[in-house]
């Protein structure tokens, strides 16, 4: 399996591909948002855990609940958007705008300082926005898609008839 990420922390949505998943698995919405749920409820710094209810979207890879083998697209939108839509502008903005929010000191620990050294940026919030605390979201849908995955094939396995020859002498 491939995957690709997409979406800075405060930007409008994050993306997920997980491409190389069968066609034929069962996967819901629910699945997915069952492992970002347990995401949300672990330990954050701030307020942005109590902020968001992640759900994820599919694009593509799903029809009708079951994975049609075709690149798997999860989209989480961010739902606090609206108050970064200056900061986190495609678009080109004043001078001003630009220096909002601007981040200037590496964090201790974090990966402002490789991430500003291996791109050349002045403003390490570029990084910052994919090397935060918000990027184990993505971790949660690869899980949550990856899990059904690992069931079918236990589901495989556990069958008599199917069962390889070391799988049956370990298990007895």
């Amino acid at each position: 399996m491939r995957i690709l990420t997409g979406g800075e922390s405060h930007g409008s949505e994050l993306t997920a591909i997980i491409e190389g998943v069968p066609a034929g698995l069962s996967l819901l919405a629910k699945d997915i948002n069952v492992e970002l749920a347990r995401r949300q409820a672990g330990y954050g710094r701030g307020d942005r855990m109590k902020i968001e209810k992640d759900q994820v979207c599919f694009t593509s890879g799903v029809r009708h609940g079951a994975t049609t083998g075709a690149p798997l697209t999860m989209v989480i939108k961010n739902k606090d958007f609206q108050n970064w839509q200056t900061i986190m502008s495609s678009d080109p903005v004043s001078k001003e705008d630009s220096e909002l929010r601007r981040l200037h000191h590496p964090r201790a620990g974090h990966a402002d300082l490789v991430g500003g050294q291996k791109y050349r940026h002045r403003d390490l919030r570029n990084v910052l926005e994919r090397s935060s605390a918000r990027e184990t979201t993505y971790t949660g849908c690869y899980w949550g898609g990856c899990q059904k995955d690992l069931n079918a094939v236990r589901n495989f396995c556990s069958r008599s008839c199917c069962k390889p020859r070391w799988y049956r002498s370990f298990s007895s």
